[in-house]
């Protein structure tokens, strides 16, 4: 028996990345078509290619492997198709509406033409049950058993596949919503049950309420795929546990992955910002700015001082979901954006997308729309012989005539034209990193751009001169970099509770009690996973006493072993907000809102392997390509056979299977022998 394999899957846009790490850290990154009709097929058909570039039979490649990763947009398409399962909402009686009402807020608050979103539960599935609880854990109203029965037939005449449950104050006793949940369970089996004391027991109806309803709308398709995935994964050999990457870059077991469905929502992304840390760690830098360019999206997330922020309250396809999740920037900007005439007959690029299928017009599956990849073709930059290594080629003429095309809209020659779509491009991805950095108080210029995804190589050093960023690393794995870092990251579960006492911070008695019963409950859910003990990691939501909104604060450095606890916390709080901006009130009152504990659950690390060394490499071929404005022949190289420490000056092209870096003039670039290109960026 050969030694085990670790496997991590991202299913793309475009493609799924499969990438495998031996016993001796040897890398394979295996690429396949997505298969947006059911994900699953493109998983077994990167693991079949896979399997055959390690010239194994695939059940025998999957009965040697030990860890599956997984990362799936099943969660995200639904939500962004509004494809989603058919619900109904179980609530308090009079509070039906907290979904349609949201905060009172819209998203532009001056255009008064803004037409409301409309919610994902129809107000005749939002079902009222008479019960009340109190804010402080007092029932005022026992729970109506007629009422409840009454909306359980309606929910049976109805056929909802899923039923979110959200009673007012459950986050203080979740009593009602139990017995709620477990009368629908046993009158409608096979229906999907969520409440929100299980899916996020905190304060705040409508955030509350948003996420557990996007929890119903999505489990159930995420539990069929998982449950697809299993099974077509086992009939193939594989009898090992597969895993999930979940919302805030930690993995978790199919069942959790089912259970909490939102948290899947931003599952591939987080695959990236994994990445992101693992390389931090292994000495790229502790201040990075991951940007991953992929056929119909970037992803942008920043990485300070060796950390991944954290953040609640995203958004996806408009709904609100309140689970921790890395905090990660995505703008519709990639391979496969489509660019167009828009309004007052200027050039767009996106956020439309080929996606894959059927893909920029030099893909030849039916695309008649430039896409910037077919941008990147027609200036050189891509060598469509070479496309995946060769298993697939690029339609020049395609590419060329549906640039034409879109020229002769606006005057403009092919090559004039593919400029331009390659252009707005790194303009707009300049644009998104903008929002994860400067709007955030954060200057980019100090700050390393980590580039990956299979087109990312490609708008790299633009980009970072737009920003004045000094550095660029592309690794070896750009292509796969996601899936790679599903493998570099560890088992995850978070529990959370909202405590609300009258003024300032709970007593010393209250907090050690509060957190120890949540990381009792952490411990416990880990036990079921592992065997050894995890890592605990505690924050909190705070505030001072007059603000509205509450920012997380890290209490790892806290000694909770010291006397004085409250005091230390709320200094953690002060220092945190004056990190934040500026300013810390240490006179003013401080407020404990929500406890929060994650276990985390370490998992065997990966074996690595330097980089051969290699002698120094010539150009491979020369190719022309458009530079500073003109057409020049470029040295190309191979990514696979530079020596570590080459210099290459720019302009050039580095490629690989599956990636190609452009360096433009000034730039020059080394590989680096712990496995990236690093790229010194030029000021032109």
């Amino acid at each position: 028996m050969r030694p085990p394999y670790r496997i991590g899957c991202d299913v793309g846009g475009t493609f799924t990345d499969v990438v495998c790490i031996g016993a001796d850290g040897a890398t394979l990154l295996a690429k396949a078509a997505t298969t947006p009709q059911d994900q699953s097929i493109g998983v077994l058909d990167g693991l079949g290619v896979l399997a055959g570039m390690l010239g194994l039979p695939l059940p025998e490649l999957l009965a040697q492997t030990e860890r599956l990763v997984h990362g799936t947009t099943v969660a995200t398409n639904a939500l962004l198709e509004r494809r989603t399962a058919r619900i109904g909402l179980l609530t308090t009686e009079g509070h039906r509406d907290v979904i349609e009402m949201r905060e009172g807020l819209k998203p532009e608050r001056y255009d008064l033409r803004l037409s409301p979103p409309a919610p994902l539960v129809p107000r005749r599935l939002r079902l009222p049950l008479r019960e009340r609880i109190r804010a402080d854990g007092q029932v005022a109203q026992a729970l109506d058993e007629a009422s409840l029965a009454a909306a359980i037939d309606t929910l049976r005449a109805e056929q909802v596949e899923a039923v979110a449950i959200c009673l007012f104050h459950s986050w203080r006793d979740p009593s009602h919503e139990q017995a709620a949940g477990a009368a629908v369970s046993a009158a409608l089996p096979g229906v999907y049950v969520t409440l929100s004391s299980d899916v996020l027991p905190q304060i705040k109806e409508f955030e509350r309420f948003s996420t557990t309803v996007v929890n119903a709308a999505v489990g159930p398709i995420v539990a069929r795929y998982l449950g697809r995935l299993e099974t077509r994964l086992a009939e193939a050999g594989f009898r090992q546990s597969l895993f999930v990457i979940l919302s805030h870059g930690g993995v978790a077991p199919v069942a959790e992955a089912a259970r909490i469905a939102a948290g899947t929502a931003l599952s591939g992304p987080a695959g990236g910002v994994a990445a992101g840390l693992a390389l931090a760690r292994a000495g790229l830098g502790q201040d990075l700015v991951t940007f991953d360019v992929g056929g119909t999206s970037t992803d942008v997330a920043l990485i300070e001082g060796g950390e991944a922020a954290l953040g609640r309250g995203r958004q996806v396809g408009g709904e609100r979901i309140a689970l921790e999740s890395l905090d990660i920037v995505t703008l519709g900007a990639g391979g496969g954006s489509i660019a167009y005439v828009g309004a007052g007959g200027m050039m767009r690029v996106g956020p439309r997308s080929a996606g894959a299928v059927p893909g920029p017009a030099c893909y030849g599956a039916g695309g008649t729309e430039p896409a910037v990849t077919d941008a990147n073709l027609v200036l050189g930059y891509l060598d469509g012989s070479r496309f995946l290594g060769g298993r697939r080629s690029l339609d020049l003429a395609a590419a060329q005539g549906a640039v034409e095309a879109l020229g002769a809209q606006l005057g403009l020659g092919v090559t004039e034209c593919a400029a331009g779509i390659h252009a707005l491009a790194n303009i707009a991805m300049a644009d998104g990193i903008r929002v994860a950095t400067v709007r955030r108080g954060v200057d980019p210029r100090g700050f390393c751009l980590l580039a990956f995804g299979g087109a990312a190589g490609l708008h790299a050093s633009a980009v970072a001169r737009d920003l004045g960023m000094a550095r660029v690393a592309v690794p070896l794995l750009a292509a796969g970099l996601s899936a790679w870092g599903m493998l570099q990251t560890d088992l995850r579960y978070e529990v959370s509770r909202s405590l609300i006492g009258a003024t300032g911070l709970p007593d010393e008695p209250a907090i050690r009690a509060l957190f120890a019963e949540l990381e009792a409950a952490a411990r416990a859910r880990m036990a079921e996973w592992m065997d050894a003990p995890p890592v605990i990691r505690r924050s909190a939501d705070m505030r001072y006493g007059e603000q509205v909104f509450e920012i997380g604060v890290p209490l790892d450095a806290v000694d909770w072993d010291a006397a004085a606890l409250p005091a230390r916390i709320a200094e953690s709080f002060h220092a945190r907000h004056e990190a934040l901006f500026t300013y810390a009130l240490r006179g003013e009152e401080v407020v404990l809102v929500t406890a929060r504990v994650a276990a985390i659950g370490r998992l065997p690390a990966l074996p690595a392997r330097a980089l051969p060394p290699q002698s120094v490499a010539a150009p491979v071929a020369r190719r022309r390509a458009f530079v500073a404005g003109v057409m020049e022949d470029l040295p190309v190289y191979a990514f696979t056979t530079l020596a570590p420490g080459q210099k290459l000056p720019g302009p050039a092209i580095v490629e690989s299977d599956t990636t190609t870096v452009l360096l433009l003039p000034g730039d020059e670039a080394w590989l680096d022998g712990r496995g990236w290109l690093e790229v010194a960026v030029g000021a032109g």
